[in-house]
This record gives C-alpha cells, sequence and structure tokens, in this order.
C-alpha cells in the first residue's frame, strides 16, 4: 500500500512519500522534486507541471497558475476579484456563483471550477508518485493553509475527488512541517516534564504562517496559530515589479502592465534578481531583450534598495509573532528554538525582523522546500495500517471561534452558544442538549469575522428532523452532537431524542426495554469513534479517541469522562425509563458543491484516462513480454541440460524438476493465447492483458523455479580436508598440540607465530 504526502503549494507542490524504512521526496519525469502549480491547455493536449511552466509566457490566456487562493469562494468575493487583477486568463461566474476560470481548450472556450483545475494538478501529482512507486496511488494528506475556511477546505477535498485520491487527512501546513520536526527527535522531555515550545515560520509565496507548538516525547500539541494570508514572496517580487514598471515608463516611454507577456516576462526576471539579491548584497543588473515593442531594457537594484523598497511589507512580519505569543501566553525565554520554512524566509530582512524579535538565532535545520511535504507523507502513514510508525500523538487547533444560532420560544426569539472557541484543541466532539417539541433549525456560522480572511460569517445550517414532544406533551431532550473532524471542517455529527417510557410495577418487569436503553446509549458512544476513525482515514488505535464535552443549550459545559458514560448508562438501566433514538439530518453547508457535480468533474476528469491507460500498456508491453519469454528460455535450457545428464544439474529432483517443467508449459500457454488474443486488438480498444498481470507472472515465475533449478550443489569433504580439520580442532585452540605441531615453548617468537596461524585458521 503506497503512503503520500502532498505538499499543494500556490507556486510550486512537492510529493514525499514513505518507502526504504523512511520519508522520500520524489522527483518528476523532469528528474526535478519541484513541480510547479501550473497547467497549460491547448487546441489538443494539455501539460501540467514544468511543461505547463514552460507555455506561461507563449500560451498566456490558457495557461492556469496562481489559482489556490479560488478555492471555496464565490466570484463576487473582494479577494477574487483582487486575484482577477494579477491573473492573465480570464475568470468566469459558475452557475453556483464560485469563481471558475475560461480558456480555449481543444478548439472551444470551456469554463472550468477551480475543483476541476485542481484536480487537474492532483490527478498528475498522483501520476508522478504512481511512476516513482510503480504501484496505484490512491490514499494521501495534503497540505492547507491553516487560515483556510470550512468552504475551503470543502473545495480542496472535492478537488481530490476529481484526481482520484482518498483524502485520508487535510493537514494544515504548519502542523505537517512541527511532525516533520518532532517525530525524529530522541531528545524530547517525558510526558511528565515542562514541554519544549517550539515556535514555526512559514512564510511561502504567498501567504505567512506562524505557530508555537509543544513537544513532548511521543506528543504534539499545537498552542496557537497565527497568519497573514496576504503577505508571501510574490509581495515582495511585485514591489520590484512596481517599480521597474515605473523606471521603465519614463526611460523607454512604455507602459508594461498593458501587455501581459512583458509583464509575466518582468515577474519571471524579478524573482531571479530577488534571489540574487538574497546572496549578494552588491548592485545586480537587470536585462531584458525585446522586452516590449522591440525595445532591450536594462536596469539595476541592489539589496539595501531592496529593503528600503519593501519597508513597508517587512514591517508585516513582527505582529503576527506577537500575536502567536499572546494567544500561547508565552514569553521569549519559554522559546526553545526557532524554525523557518518557506521560500520567502531565505530574504535576509525577513530572518533579521525575526531575529530581532525573539532575541535569539533562528535554526534552518528543516528542508524549507519539502518540510510540508515530508510531514504529510509521516501523518498519511500513521493513518495507515500497512505501516508501522513511532507512537506519536497530534493535536492540532480551530483556527476561529464557531457559533451555533437556533430560534427559541422566549422573548428574544433566537439562542447563542459559542461551541468552538479560537485554538481549541482539534478534532474535538461536543454533545449538546436542547430542549424541543419539534423540529428545530441550527446555524453555525464565525464568531469573529474581522479575524477570518473570509467575507462569509456562515458555514452552514443543520435540520434536526422528526423531533416530537413527550406523551405528556412535555419537551423532548436532543442531544446532538457536534464535531470538528479531522480535516479541521465542522459539522453536526449526529442526533437523538430521549424517548421517556411509562412502566408499571417493579424495573425488572421491563427487562427487555431496559437492556435495550443501555446498548442505545453505548451504540452512541461507540459510533462516535467509529465515525472519527473513518472520517480519519483509518486512524490506528493511539489516534482514535477524540475528546468529547456535552453542553447544556443554557450553555453549561460538563466534560465527558468514561465513568460519567458509565454512571449513566447505569442511571438509565436502573430506572428503565428511556430510550434514545436516532434522528435525521439535513445539512446545507455553504459554498458547498453537490456531489453529482463533483461527480461530473470525475467524469470529465476520466475521460482522457482509458485513451492514456492505452498508450502506456502499447508502450510498456513489449518489454514485460520479452522480459517474460527470456526467463521462460533461461528455465527451459536448464531442464534440457538437465535431461541431457548435464553433471551440474544431476543434483536437483527429479520429482522437483517435474513441477519446473509443468509450471513452464502452463506459462507458455497462458503467454501464447494472451499474445495472440492482443494481436486482433486494435489500438483503441483495451487491452487483453495489462502489464501489471505480465509482470505479476514473471516474478510468480521467478519465485516458483528458481529455487528449485539453481538450487547449489551440495559440498563433498574430501578425506584429506576432513583429517585435516579434525587436526585443527584439537590443536592449540582447544589449548592442546597437535600431532603436526609442536612449537617449542621457550622459543617466544615461534610459539606467538605458530599460535597466530592456529587462531587465523
Amino acid at each position: 500500500m503506497s503512503v503520500v504526502g502532498i505538499d499543494l503549494g500556490f507556486l510550486n507542490c512537492y510529493i514525499a512519500v514513505a518507502r526504504s524504512g523512511g520519508i522520500e521526496t520524489i522527483a518528476n519525469e523532469y528528474s526535478d522534486r519541484c513541480t510547479p502549480a501550473c497547467i497549460s491547455l491547448g487546441s489538443r493536449t494539455r501539460a501540467i507541471g514544468n511543461a505547463a511552466k514552460s507555455q506561461i509566457v507563449t500560451n498566456v490566456r490558457n495557461t492556469i497558475h496562481g489559482f489556490k487562493k479560488l478555492h471555496g469562494r464565490s466570484f463576487d468575493d473582494p479577494i477574487v476579484q483582487t486575484e482577477r487583477i494579477r491573473l492573465p486568463y480570464e475568470l468566469q461566474k459558475m452557475p453556483n456563483g464560485s469563481a471558475g476560470v475560461k480558456v480555449r481548450y481543444l478548439e472551444e472556450e470551456r469554463p472550468f471550477a477551480i475543483e476541476q483545475v485542481t484536480g487537474m494538478l492532483l490527478a498528475k501529482l498522483k501520476e508522478i508518485a504512481e511512476n516513482a512507486l510503480k504501484k496505484p496511488v490512491a490514499d494521501c494528506v495534503i497540505s492547507v493553509p491553516s487560515f483556510f475556511t470550512d468552504a475551503e477546505r470543502r473545495s480542496v477535498l472535492a478537488a481530490a475527488q476529481v484526481a482520484g485520491l482518498n483524502c485520508l487527512r487535510l493537514m494544515n501546513e504548519t502542523t505537517a512541517v512541527a511532525l516533520a520536526y518532532g517525530i525524529y527527535k530522541q531528545d524530547l522531555p517525558s510526558l511528565d516534564e515542562k514541554p519544549r515550545n517550539v515556535v514555526f515560520i512559514d512564510m511561502g509565496h504567498s501567504a505567512y504562517q506562524v505557530s508555537v507548538c509543544a513537544f513532548n516525547k511521543g506528543k504534539l500539541k499545537v498552542l496557537a496559530t497565527t497568519f497573514d494570508p496576504y503577505l508571501g514572496g510574490r509581495n515582495f517580487d511585485e514591489a520590484l515589479v512596481d517599480y521597474f514598471c515605473d523606471e521603465f515608463k519614463t526611460k523607454y516611454k512604455i507602459n508594461v502592465k498593458e501587455n501581459s507577456r512583458a509583464l509575466l516576462r518582468l515577474y519571471q526576471e524579478c524573482e531571479k534578481l530577488k534571489k540574487l539579491m538574497s546572496a549578494n548584497a552588491s548592485d545586480l543588473p537587470l536585462n531584458i531583450e525585446c522586452f516590449m515593442n522591440d525595445l532591450d531594457v536594462s536596469s539595476k537594484m541592489n539589496r539595501a534598495q531592496y529593503e528600503q523598497l519593501c519597508a513597508s511589507l517587512l514591517a508585516r512580519v513582527e505582529p503576527p509573532l506577537k500575536a502567536v505569543m499572546e494567544q500561547a501566553n508565552l514569553q521569549r525565554e519559554d522559546i526553545s528554538s526557532i524554525e523557518i520554512v518557506g521560500g520567502a524566509t531565505r530574504i535576509p530582512a525577513v530572518k533579521e525582523q525575526i531575529t530581532k524579535f525573539f532575541l535569539k538565532d533562528i535554526s534552518t535545520t528543516l528542508n524549507a522546500d519539502e518540510a510540508v511535504a515530508r510531514g504529510c507523507a509521516l501523518q498519511c502513514a500513521i493513518l495507515s495500517p500497512a505501516f508501522k510508525v513511532r507512537e506519536f500523538s497530534i493535536t492540532d487547533i480551530v483556527p476561529y471561534s464557531v457559533m451555533l444560532r437556533w430560534r427559541t420560544s422566549f422573548e428574544d426569539g433566537t439562542g447563542e452558544c459559542e461551541v468552538f472557541c479560537k485554538n481549541h484543541p482539534s478534532p474535538f466532539s461536543k454533545v449538546i442538549t436542547f430542549h424541543k417539541k419539534e423540529p428545530f433549525e441550527l446555524e453555525a456560522f464565525y464568531t469573529n469575522l474581522h479575524e477570518v480572511p473570509y467575507p462569509d460569517p456562515r458555514i452552514g445550517t443543520f435540520t434536526i428532523q422528526n423531533v416530537f414532544p413527550q406523551s405528556d406533551g412535555d419537551n423532548s431532550k436532543v442531544k446532538v452532537k457536534v464535531r470538528v473532524n479531522i480535516h479541521g471542517v465542522f459539522s453536526v455529527a449526529s442526533a437523538s431524542v430521549i424517548e421517556k417510557q411509562n412502566f408499571e410495577g417493579d424495573h425488572n418487569d421491563a427487562p427487555m426495554e431496559t437492556e435495550a436503553s443501555f446498548k442505545s446509549e453505548n451504540k452512541d458512544d461507540l459510533d462516535k469513534m467509529q465515525v472519527d476513525q473513518e472520517e480519519g482515514g483509518h486512524q490506528k488505535s493511539h489516534a482514535e479517541h477524540t475528546p468529547e464535552e456535552e453542553i447544556d443549550h443554557t450553555g453549561a459545559k460538563t466534560k465527558s469522562t468514561p465513568s460519567d458514560k458509565q454512571d449513566r448508562l447505569n442511571q438509565t438501566i436502573k430506572k428503565g425509563k428511556s430510550r434514545s433514538i436516532d434522528l435525521p439530518i439535513h445539512s446545507s453547508l455553504c459554498r458547498q458543491l453537490g456531489q453529482d457535480l463533483i461527480n461530473s468533474y470525475i467524469e470529465n476528469e476520466k475521460y482522457g484516462q482509458p485513451i492514456q491507460v492505452r498508450y502506456i500498456e502499447h508502450e510498456e508491453r513489449p518489454k514485460a513480454l520479452n522480459d517474460l519469454g527470456k526467463k521462460i528460455q533461461l528455465v527451459m535450457k536448464v531442464i534440457e541440460a538437465y535431461r541431457n545428464k548435464d553433471e551440474r544439474y544431476d543434483h536437483l529432483d527429479p520429482a522437483e524438476v517435474e513441477k519446473v517443467e509443468k509450471f513452464i508449459s502452463d506459462a507458455m500457454s497462458w503467454l501464447n493465447s494472451k499474445m495472440n488474443a492482443q494481436n486482433k486488438l486494435s489500438l483503441t480498444q483495451d487491452p487483453v492483458v495489462r502489464v501489471a498481470e505480465i509482470v505479476g507472472k514473471s516474478k510468480e515465475l521467478d519465485d516458483f523455479c528458481n529455487p528449485i533449478i539453481y538450487k547449489p550443489k551440495p559440498k563433498i569433504e574430501v578425506a584429506e580436508d576432513k583429517a585435516k580439520a579434525n587436526n585443527e580442532h584439537n590443536g592449540p585452540m582447544d589449548g592442546h598440540s597437535g600431532p603436526e605441531t609442536k612449537p617449542d615453548i621457550k622459543d617466544s617468537s615461534q610459539h606467538t607465530k605458530s599460535s597466530g596461524e592456529m587462531e587465523v585458521d
């Protein structure tokens, strides 16, 4: 079973796999471990990754990049409209109101949803992983920014479905980095000692994230996380681009921003210049030939000028650092180390700002580019039953506080309850008790919208159906379980009503009802764990126990412990007057794609897949058939030599050789029949036999035949050798002189030499 971690970046993607007892970042077909998040659509074909990046300038309007921030957002979203100005391709409003891209593909104008676009990219990453592992890939863990809302996370999960991937977990990028850091540490404090606090800073191409994590042996707990979703490496690129656009307008009388191709070329050159300035403080030239209107342009820049140009951006580095320390309630002296990752942290001025705030040196023990992918692969290995990984528990946090609202019969008409506060541990389940006579609706939303980089506070509405009054007309007690699951997504997981039962006489008169009540209550607890396990994607036992809290609709909270649950069960058994009935829930989630629409996207993506599979099979089949044919011929030669009394094989068992001969005969018949059937098919038809079957047959032949026909001859000892061996055995190594070795013990040199010879023998 394959275990894959995917860092789904704004600019680039990385893939890490667990194999050979460790984590390895794999390379694509260009021998590059970095795959650009870029898709170029043409008249007949599409290119993804490195091949697409080379077409950014030549195929401007149909090459899609920089689309990560469009996930889960409507076309009218302010962020989408801001990104729209930056992008050279056209954005379009989809039928459901979400943002999509409009390109010319296969000789016609076509709209694509962002889930389809990201699905194409993930399908390419899946293909790269399969080529490296030589086996199918399905299960994976995908990284997302810690500030992604529910709508954005659900959008990425839908994209994974489109690509044919089973996402075991959406993992926050800084949490993935923390896991990659902590799981290999052998010197972490024990569970009863004070934890080691580490700050992780990730500044990538489009966003800036900071988290504080506490480490104990086998345990990672995220204490707090802050972010600036609008600060990243591309902002530093834009500062250079704006400067040179103004300079070229004055110097060459050209308006670069009116020409998409010229602007893209300038962005590329400014990114290169930025990297050079990180390593060199002197003046560096910028030269672009045939830039615009057949003009060659040139300029220069040094690091001091650059830092002055980016002063406003550098001022935004410190506030998230200060905020994360306040939220974690820590002082600078409580921090053990500061780890930095992400391409933009290589800018010297950014490093200087971080060092200045913490008053200590920063650490770069992690690979700045690959740490997220490696952490995701480790999490995937932990979740997979096929791998044995060191015990390591991970507790993440909820980035935004979540509130529930419902209608009441009181004067104000509504009730509210904050079910998850900011930085609450995650995943986590809570049970809320309501007293209702009829179906009711719960509205979930983010409490403090000014903290959320999303214009709509709504998460979704959840209708609890089939609620009824009790037989005496009283309100029914309805228990609603809400949860932030392993993906960081909020949901109303289940609901049940407690129905009172009227019994007469002694409690022993109703043994069946009591037993049913016990089973129902106990089943509720078991169901919780099973659901958590399923949604976590085969979580192992040490990660299955999701904490749970009970909240009455008045706001009172009680921690649920195993003993509390048992007490409640015992009370239920003793009274025998109630039973729990599961209630259906209808969910309406903000910006949720319907499954029918996702299925149509999947069909559109699997459209060219059969053609690609037939092509790959056609290309690889001859080699696989040739390898199997050679192995059959080699075994037949050995059998023929054995029949001709070749002394090299006279030690073989006749019965076993007979079995090999029969196996080879069957293999030849199988091979001939498959080849004959395949030769009758055209290239557009599905193959009769797949390469994997041929390779499997070849391996089966090796496993069955090789131990028999290549069995080594038994060694025959010569009489003289045996006698010599006996003499050596009875010699000085056992403390006695042999018959042919009689050294004079007075001669120390001779004695030493003789003893030395015997020891060597």
